[in-house]
């Protein structure tokens, strides 16, 4: 059986932290599966008091080229790009 117990961790983040301060992997029987979990544990994370890539990811999560798969490399230097133009 998966281990999909919750993690709770009180950590103060010092003013010159390294900017990665934690890493979630969600995994599943289908590429759906691991996106929806991934939906799950990304609405429930809470880091307070810094700004974080959450939303970004949020927002990759509902993209319909990413959902589709097959991706380049460039994928997301173009997302970036496209948000900006729009901004």
């Amino acid at each position: 059986m998966p281990d999909q117990r919750r993690r709770s961790v009180d950590f103060f983040v010092p003013p010159n932290y390294d900017s990665m301060i934690g890493k979630v992997i969600a995994y599943g029987e289908s590429r759906e599966q691991a996106i929806a979990r991934m939906r799950v544990a990304l609405s429930e994370m809470v880091v307070g008091g810094i700004r974080t890539n959450i939303p970004l990811h949020q927002e990759l999560l509902l993209d319909e080229k990413f959902l589709r798969g097959g991706t380049s490399i460039h994928y997301l230097e173009e997302r970036l790009a496209k948000r900006k133009q729009a901004a």
